[in-house]
């Protein structure tokens, strides 16, 4: 028998297949337990991985994961993955700056076969390395392993149609967490669909294909209506009909706590040629009684307690999303026009209340950022005020629609872009670092970032009342405690605010950055630095005669932004100046520099990217040849 704590035996996973079928069933326990009690600590996507335990021991028990290529879509599944592939020492790092990513890549692992982090992509990128197998004349196989909820992605069936079509050796795992079907009817077509692909099965159609095919003229006909009597059999039992009309073969569906089954299946399918699609049936949370019961709320979670599942943090304070929730509630109670709209993120975005209040106003389209901007596009056209809520990272799949559906036609369209800027743990695939040099390229475009989540109702009223596109984006996590106003008014569009005068130096800066601006300016003024404070509201269109008259009343210049430096807000003040001919003595924009920021907790990372009060400071006293002994020992 294995004992306790014998995973940290299992380096590589070619160890799995030394192991017997109850050992199998013991490491699955103690896989879970590792993987709770490090997101305890760490914090992560908890009720993913836990329902997936036993589907990665069999994938890891039967193919050759050193030759084989797993395909994780999306990714936060994949914490027993990295577990089995030689990063146990590493686990408790999980997601924390200068530790392993909570996704699968590349550079970290050469059993990440595929860098993740959005969904939809596995079976495309899987059918891309099957196809190089092919060429290559290597007999290693790609495995898929996709979400059921990412089978809503358009991407997942463009790909789903070309492996069909090309007809190559990719398997694709449809892990299946929310259909419910009854044990009799789950177990039947179980078995059916086992046994119809078995290895003896498969051989012997294909004989009987050959035999029937040299029968002139009656061959043919017969071999058709066997093919559909088949087909028909399977889906009568199986959901399995569309995928057989795609051309794969279609296992399942299969229990995927079941080590034996899914083993199995497993080896059947690596024997057969051709696309196969084995659907599993697994539960989120498996294992842990609390995810279980509430898999919404365990899907990515912070440090929290075992014992009752709560969170670590003991301080309890509104955070933006929560604030737009409230701010989208309010607007709706007035306005029957309003309509909400997300992609598979009710609670993340912060529209359950809305979805609660008016059910008939809201559409959660799933994972389908493409069809939810052209929807709302097409909602617009009718006289409705559609807001899509989306986190940042999830627009930049929706580019073209943005581009051609909205802007291009210049619909009344609202963006409310959650996790802007840098997301923190979840790392370099989740930060909102892009939008601001995208969207701000676009005609008709009117793109806003608020300075705390007061100003973020009133422009998110502001937005609605546009005639036209508009985008608000906002950070991920707590507020700043100011007060709430309770009526909210539009701005005036394209105004920004002066903060705070200064002789020295002026510092505009842009949403989440705006706090660190003032908090710099007040360390200036301890050495006697006067810096002027702008909050410039607006991304486009700016404020040009306010910070205009400020440029040139200092004539040095520090813009503050959270994204990157390519094409953002720095850039767009740049812009500015060249087209009024002024150019200041000296000028720094600061903001995430040509590079992929890693993961870490956004302290460490606004720390790195310089964007904090710290780095704020930095770069003014620099711009200004500032000697001061003290200062420089202080900062470095």
């Amino acid at each position: 028998m294995m004992g306790k704590g014998q995973l940290s035996c299992i380096d590589l996973p070619c160890q799995l297949k030394g192991l017997s079928h109850q050992q199998l069933i013991e490491l699955a326990e103690e896989i879970r337990a590792r993987i709770i009690g490090t997101v305890a600590e760490t914090g992560g996507h908890l009720a993913p991985s836990l329902g997936v335990v036993e589907l990665t021991i069999a994938l890891h028990y039967v193919f050759d994961g050193a030759h084989d290529r797993f395909i994780w879509d999306v990714g936060h599944q994949a914490y027993a993955h990295k577990l089995l592939t030689g990063r146990q020492k590493e686990f408790g790092s999980l997601r924390q700056y200068g530790g392993i990513s909570g996704f699968p890549k590349r550079s970290e692992s050469k059993y990440d076969a595929f860098g993740t982090g959005h969904s939809s992509t596995s079976i495309s990128a899987g059918l891309g390395i099957s196809v190089a197998n092919h060429l290559k004349g290597s007999q290693a196989r790609a495995i898929a392993i996709i979400g059921d909820g990412s089978m809503t992605g358009g991407m997942a069936f463009e790909g789903l149609n070309n492996a069909g079509d090309l007809a190559k050796n990719l398997i694709v795992v449809l892990n299946d967490n929310e259909m419910s079907i009854s044990p009799n009817v789950g177990a039947l077509s179980s078995f059916l669909s086992r046994k119809l692909s078995g290895k003896t099965s498969m051989y012997l159609k294909r004989e009987m294909e050959d035999v029937l095919k040299s029968i002139p003229g009656i061959g043919a006909n017969i071999l058709q209506v066997l093919r559909r009597s088949v087909d028909s059999l399977i889906s009568f039992f199986t959901p399995g009909m569309l995928f057989q009309a795609l051309e794969f073969q279609y296992i399942g569906p299969i229990n995927g706590h079941r080590l034996d089954r899914l083993i199995e299946t497993f080896e059947i399918a690596r024997n057969v040629d051709g696309p196969v699609l084995i659907h599993v049936l697994t539960r989120k949370g498996k294992g842990y009684e609390l995810a279980e019961k509430d898999p919404t709320s365990f899907h990515g979670v912070g440090p929290f307690n075992i014992a009752t599942g709560k969170s670590l943090d003991t301080v309890k304070c509104l955070s933006y999303t929560k604030v737009f929730g409230r701010a989208m509630k309010k607007l709706a109670d007035s306005d029957p026009k309003l309509i909400g709209i997300t992609a598979a993120m009710i609670q993340g975005t912060g529209l359950d209340c809305f979805a609660q209040t008016y059910a008939d106003r809201f559409f959660d389209v799933g994972i389908a950022e493409q069809h939810a901007v052209t929807f709302a596009a097409g909602l617009a056209t009718e006289g409705f005020k559609p807001v899509l809520a989306v986190y940042s990272t999830f627009l930049q799949r929706a580019y073209d629609q943005v581009l051609h559906d909205v802007c291009l036609q210049n619909l009344p369209v609202v963006f409310a872009m959650d996790r802007a800027g840098l997301v923190g743990e979840d790392g370099p695939t989740h930060h909102g670092v892009f939008d601001l040099s995208y969207l701000r390229s676009m005609p008709n475009m009117v793109l806003m970032a608020p300075k705390d989540e007061n100003e973020l109702q009133h422009m998110l009223k502001t937005a609605v009342d546009h005639d036209g596109p508009a985008a608000v984006r906002y950070p991920r996590g707590d507020v700043l405690g100011v007060d709430l106003d309770d009526e909210l008014r539009s701005l005036e569009i394209g105004k920004g605010e002066l903060l705070r005068p200064g002789k020295d130096l002026v510092i505009v800066a842009v949403g989440s950055t705006v706090q660190s601006a003032k908090e710099a300016a007040l360390r200036l003024e301890e050495e006697g630095i006067e810096a002027a404070v702008i909050n410039a509201r607006f991304i486009k269109p700016l404020d040009r005669e306010l910070i205009m008259t400020w440029a040139e009343k200092t004539g040095r210049v520090i813009t503050v932004e959270e994204n990157m430096l390519a094409g953002g807000f720095g850039s767009a003040v740049l812009e500015l100046f060249e087209e009024e001919s002024f150019s200041p003595k000296s000028m720094k924009r600061l903001g995430v520099s040509d590079c992929f920021v890693p993961h870490g907790s956004q302290a460490i990372l606004r720390n790195l990217c310089g964007i904090d009060a710290e780095g704020i400071e930095r770069a003014a006293l620099k711009l200004l040849d500032y000697n001061h002994g003290k200062v420089l020992r202080a900062i470095g």
